[in-house]
């Protein structure tokens, strides 16, 4: 007997997942720094953390003192990835009770995935460092399917529960990124508060919001 509702469980990365705003601070930082801006402070960062590193350094610089023009805005871009790659697994880690969770739903057969508006690359490299990528079946970036099909669009979420096999769905995460995906892929989506959340998390289009990850899979099946 299935002890879970789901075939499949998608998951955000950053601010699900794992808490990687201790790495992500530094490198918009720098990126700041070669541009004159004073830094921002991590507890104001997470907020800015959601969207893609295109997004984030946006509104990094709309916060530090307004928009640059395109071209200095590829070069800061361009520091940015290039300093957080060099530090991605730095101080990152898997929010308290994350993997014994996973690890729940892969043994009550459920499928996982990755849905990330990180770029491919970064998350695989991030996942394999901490040792979760091989929890997962499929991961997806922001580029994956081209940056115009990232989060809030579904067709990442869609995309990743067919390379799963297909079947019944839902969607965690921590942004209206995330929720607004999961209500477009017509999936039932959980969301966690202890996130980057982008708005109150109270606030957010979801089924459930959970506190800590050992309420994921009691919450999970009672969206049955």
């Amino acid at each position: 007997m299935r002890e879970f509702p789901f075939d499949i469980v998608l998951f955000d990365l950053d601010g699900t997942l794992v808490d990687s705003s201790l790495d992500l601070a530094p490198a918009i930082n720098h990126a700041l720094a070669l541009e004159g801006r004073p830094h921002i402070a991590p507890g104001q960062l997470r907020h800015m953390i959601g969207g893609g590193a295109v997004r984030m350094l946006e509104k990094a610089l709309e916060a530090s003192g307004g928009m640059i023009d395109a071209a200095r805005f590829d070069i800061l871009r361009a520091a940015l990835l290039e300093h957080y790659w060099a530090h991605i697994a730095d101080n990152t880690v898997p929010f308290p009770g994350c993997i014994t969770a996973l690890e729940a739903l892969r043994e009550g057969g459920c499928k996982l995935a990755v849905c990330t508006n990180k770029t491919e690359g970064p998350a695989r490299e991030l996942l394999g460092a901490l040792g979760m990528a091989g929890l997962f079946s499929a991961i997806y970036g922001a580029d994956t399917l081209g940056r115009e099909r990232a989060k809030p669009l579904p067709d990442m979420l869609l995309a990743a529960a067919q390379d799963c096999g297909g079947g019944r769905a839902a969607m965690v995460g921590d942004s209206t990124y995330d929720t607004r995906a999961a209500r477009a892929a017509g999936m039932p989506v959980v969301a966690v508060s202890f996130g980057y959340n982008d708005i109150s998390a109270s606030e957010l289009d979801c089924d459930a919001l959970i506190d800590h990850f050992d309420e994921l899979v009691p919450t999970l099946a009672g969206l049955d």
